[in-house]
């Protein structure tokens, strides 16, 4: 099964990509290609392979939790383009002052 170029106009749509003849046409036969090698996974005999969720196995990569201090306010509020004593100063998102 190729992809058509319906198919990918469809897609363009949905995207909001605006292509233009010759990008549609280009874009046909690439996609096709891509999708006709992809399956050719399907010639795979993969009854005894468990699925992963990840090409590679990982296992809680997690750092050891270690208590240490934090910020002071003041640190943390030097490169606050606007704030006050206590807080960043950010525009209102849902109204009001």
């Amino acid at each position: 099964m190729s992809l058509t170029r319906a198919e990918i106009e469809q897609v363009s749509l949905l995207a909001r990509l605006q292509l233009g003849e010759e990008e549609l046409d280009r874009l046909t036969d690439q996609l096709g290609q891509i999708v006709e090698y992809v399956k050719l996974l399907d010639e795979l005999n993969t009854d005894k392979i468990s699925p992963m969720a990840h090409g590679v196995e990982q296992f809680n990569n997690f750092a050891a939790d270690e208590h240490r201090a934090g910020l002071k306010r003041d640190e943390a509020l030097a490169n606050a383009p606007k704030r006050d004593e206590e807080c960043y100063r950010v525009p209102a998102v849902l109204g009001g002052n």
